[in-house]
């Protein structure tokens, strides 16, 4: 224990059953390190800024939070299981993202990586399907899935809606979803649309002989969340897309918790208002993994390329987390034991193109969805030759052939290169 500073523990041992979290913190102007560290541990734990009652010595060293080591500007602080409730996420993050972000003593502050204890993973349910599931359910084992959204992502009643999806689906597409921020405007009332996708996604799987997944987007309060998914499940979907950050962590567990036998394809709207600054929020790589802890099936993660922020090394440490570890080497990495959980499927989306495969293929491997928007609805000749295209810019990465010699026979494809890689 340090004077004056008793959440300092520089040094000790973790507990097997503590929850570990590195931190990193740049103090405010006038503040040391271990101050700031200091100031994390007691208020994310059982401190607050003054001395009180009830707070006996004997229950906060019961209680504590505890710094154990300080390298630079990194702090790992270790938080008892007693802490924290069983299964109940939303706590969880209220306690080691809550008000610490909103303290003096510190200027900025990221939480990097979480190394949940055995007992805590045990608590949460996993992912229903995951990886193997979502295989199972469309039938594809031996390639990554490929993937759409239907464009534009608002403002389509359901019928063209439909049309839209069917197109992609009969040009190779997988899977075809909703965006973020359709649920049930007017110009789309989710009943509608759900049905009228559901039956064109059944004519492209009778036209391809290839099984199809129509993802609607059924955020909204949760009491409405779980009907628009009963619904979905009732009138034979596969799929359920949430916004898990904007629906929250209570909503997508009383989701999952409904056992509806749907995949639940995680969308992470809102993300980057707290993910992209690499000094101060929580890292996506720390999401996905709860993410995944709570039940989410299929999680996007970005894509390294196209038109969304983070970089390769970024994004490689959200797929890991959805479907090994470590994520990070180290203590916190190797303390993890998750067997019995499911991996869950990475999506790879935002301002890609059939150009892009190659590059995606090599970050991702074999285990993702490619997921592609403005890439195929915008091809030259429409939505149905883009999907044709997807497909070829897969098979040539599959078969090992350059892109443009592969297009020398896909038009499809040649035209999509001409179009977004002008430049090669």
């Amino acid at each position: 224990m340090a004077g004056g500073m008793p959440y300092l523990e520089l040094g000790g041992t973790p507990r097997v059953d503590d929850m570990l979290c590195r931190f990193r913190i740049h103090p405010a102007a006038g503040v040391s390190i271990e101050e700031a560290a200091n100031s994390v541990a007691a208020e994310s734990s059982i401190g607050t800024w003054t001395n009180v009652e009830a707070l006996t010595p004997e229950l906060r060293e019961r209680l504590k939070a505890r710094v154990l080591s300080i390298k630079g500007r990194e702090v790992v602080i270790a938080y008892g299981a007693e802490l924290f409730e069983a299964g109940n996420m939303a706590e969880v993050y209220s306690s080691i993202s809550g008000n610490v972000f909103g303290m003096k003593d510190v200027e900025t502050l990221r939480l990097g990586e979480v190394s949940f204890p055995k007992a805590l993973v045990e608590s949460f349910p996993g992912p229903a399907q995951g990886i193997e599931g979502i295989r199972k359910a469309l039938g594809i084992m031996d390639r990554p899935l490929v993937g759409t959204i239907v464009k534009p992502k608002i403002g389509l009643e359901p019928e063209k809606h439909a049309g839209v999806l069917y197109e992609a689906m009969v040009g190779g597409c997988d899977v075809v979803k909703d965006d973020e921020n359709l649920t049930s405007q007017a110009f789309s009332p989710f009943e509608e649309r759900l049905t009228a996708c559901l039956a064109a996604a059944a004519r492209a799987e009778e036209e391809t002989g290839s099984k199809k997944g129509y993802i609607p987007n059924v955020t909204a309060p949760t009491s409405e969340m779980l009907r628009r998914a009963e619904l979905v499940a009732e009138k034979g979907g596969r799929f359920a897309m949430v916004d898990l950050i904007t629906a929250g962590w209570s909503g997508v567990q009383e989701l999952r918790k409904q056992g509806l036998g749907l995949i639940l394809h995680g969308h992470r709207a809102m993300h980057a208002a707290f993910t992209r600054l690499e000094d101060h929020g929580v890292a996506m790589a720390v999401l996905a993994r709860s993410a995944r802890l709570i039940g989410i099936d299929q999680l996007h993660v970005g894509s390294a390329v196209g038109k969304m922020a983070g970089g390769r090394e970024e994004v490689l440490r959200s797929v890991r987390a959805l479907t090994s570890l470590p994520v990070e080497e180290g203590e916190m990495a190797a303390r993890q034991d998750w067997r019995g959980v499911k991996s869950a499927m990475p999506i790879a989306s935002g301002g890609l193109h059939p150009g892009h495969i190659p590059e995606v293929f090599k970050i991702f491997g074999m285990d993702v969805i490619i997921q592609m928007g403005g890439g195929i609805h915008g091809h030259p000749s429409g939505t149905k030759a883009g999907s044709v295209a997807a497909r070829q810019a897969l098979d040539a990465v599959l078969q090992n052939i350059p892109l443009r010699e592969f297009a020398g026979d896909a038009p499809e494809l040649a035209a999509a290169l001409d179009k977004w890689m002008k430049t090669e």
